[in-house]
């Protein structure tokens, strides 16, 4: 049965499940939702997504929302390992995970960003100011809850954990929108470390941007 993944280049969500899938070496087919013309709310992607949302992801015979979801999936009939098998060591890391995936990228979403900004006198000024306030504390959280692990090189130790495949999405939304984090050793210390894994680089969103 093929692997098929339903995302947008861009979207943070969708960017977590593919370095996930390329870090469990499953072959798969991206197709494009494309977020900007609206497809996401085109009916046969509702049939997949009922909040006409990324990614969406079919594999052995099912269809997966919602990408931490996805991610323990993966991890569970993968054994990728992305969590402890300690129970309390793995709440520790779903909880440094979550700083990012649950309290910042929500607010962050490109929709929820629009809403907030749209009646504003300059809505990219405005969508700038917001994206800082939020995505930048957010950072340092992780970064002090970084101080509790050995990044050896990882976030967590010596293994790619839950942690990092939703940190560098951040990161890379940091970049865009001109957030600087450059007084986060940790942090640039992991970025560091899965920049050199093939599995990171093919996921990132400039080796899928359109032409």
């Amino acid at each position: 049965m093929s692997t098929v993944l339903y995302d947008y280049w861009r979207s943070s969500a969708s960017y977590r499940v593919r370095i996930a899938l390329h870090l469990a070496e499953i072959p798969f087919e991206r197709v494009t939702v494309d977020l900007l013309k609206g497809a996401h709310k085109a009916p046969d992607h509702l049939a997949r997504h009922a909040l006409g949302l990324v990614p969406a992801l079919t594999i052995d015979g099912q269809t997966f929302t919602q990408s931490l979801a996805i991610l323990e999936y993966l991890n569970a009939t993968r054994d990728m390992q992305l969590v402890p098998q300690d129970p309390a060591q793995a709440a520790k890391v779903r909880a440094l995970a979550q700083t990012l995936a649950v309290d910042v990228h929500p607010v962050c979403n490109l929709s929820v960003v629009r809403f907030a900004t749209q009646d504003m006198d300059n809505p990219m000024q405005a969508s700038t100011a917001w994206m800082h306030h939020f995505i930048r504390p957010g950072l340092t959280a992780f970064e002090a809850q970084l101080a509790a692990f050995d990044q050896t090189p990882y976030a967590c130790g010596d293994s790619v954990s839950l942690a990092d495949i939703c940190l560098i999405p951040q990161l890379y939304n940091a970049t865009r929108w001109g957030i600087d984090v450059s007084d986060l050793p940790r942090t640039a210390a992991v970025k560091s470390a899965c920049d050199a894994l093939p599995a990171f680089a093919a996921a990132h969103p400039d080796a899928l941007s359109p032409t």
